[in-house]
C-alpha cells in the first residue's frame, strides 16, 4: 500500500483563499499562515473515501503575500489509543478542524526547529473508550514537525515527510524573519485545519 502520494498537492492560491473565507483571517496582521487539508488524497491513497491514519494522505500549504507552496502531510495520529479523561489514561488526539492561533517557531522536543503549540489552546477529538470526546488545552504539544520515512510519527501532531521537511521549515523560517524581523521566533503563525 502506498504511504505517500507520488506528487505534492495541487490547489491554486485563489481556491485556498476561498476555503479560508469563513475564518476571516486578518492577513494584514498575519502575513504568514499554514493550512492543512485533512483527507486531501482520501480517494487516491489508502482506503477509498476514507481519511486514513498512519499515512501522508493530507495536504499542508504555506501561504504568504509572495505566494503559496504545497507539501504532502499528515494531520492525524499514526495509530489509535482509546482512553478517557485528560490525564494519563487519555485517548489518542486528533486535532479538530478550525483556526488555531497557537503555534510559533521553536524546538520540537528540544531537538530541531518546528512549529510548536505554545501560544494558545487547541481542541482535539480523543479516541474514547465510550465514544470519542473533545478536549481543549494549551499544553497538548500538537506541533507541526518532521515525520519519518516509514511512519508519520504522530500522536496527534501534524507531520511532513522527511524528504519535504527541510523545504517546509526553511521557508517558514525565512518568511517569519521577513515579516516579523527580530520577533520571528515569538510571533504566532496561524494554523488552519480544513476537512476535504
Amino acid at each position: 500500500m502506498d504511504f505517500i502520494p507520488a506528487t505534492t498537492p495541487r490547489l491554486s492560491a485563489h481556491k485556498l483563499l476561498k476555503k479560508l473565507e469563513p475564518y476571516k483571517i486578518d492577513f494584514d496582521k498575519h502575513k504568514l499562515i499554514v493550512v492543512g487539508i485533512r483527507g486531501y488524497y482520501k480517494n487516491t491513497l489508502g482506503e477509498v473515501g476514507k481519511n486514513d491514519r498512519g499515512m501522508y494522505d493530507d495536504a499542508i500549504f504555506v501561504y504568504s503575500p509572495v505566494g503559496m507552496v504545497a507539501y504532502n502531510g499528515n494531520t492525524d495520529p499514526t495509530g489509535f489509543r482509546k482512553g478517557d479523561g485528560a490525564g494519563s489514561t487519555k485517548g489518542m488526539a486528533v486535532l479538530k478542524t478550525g483556526a488555531y492561533y497557537a503555534h510559533k517557531l521553536g524546538l520540537h522536543k528540544g531537538k530541531y526547529l518546528a512549529l510548536v503549540q505554545r501560544l494558545g489552546n487547541v481542541t482535539v477529538i480523543r479516541d474514547g473508550i465510550n465514544g470519542d470526546y473533545e478536549d481543549t488545552g494549551n499544553n497538548f504539544g500538537i506541533n507541526i514537525h518532521k515525520g519519518e520515512a516509514t511512519t508519520t510519527s504522530s500522536e496527534g501532531c501534524q507531520t511532513i515527510p522527511p524528504t519535504q521537511w527541510n523545504g517546509f521549515i526553511n521557508l517558514v523560517k525565512e518568511l517569519a524573519k521577513r515579516y516579523y524581523g527580530n520577533q520571528w521566533e515569538d510571533t504566532v503563525i496561524p494554523y488552519i485545519l480544513l476537512e476535504n
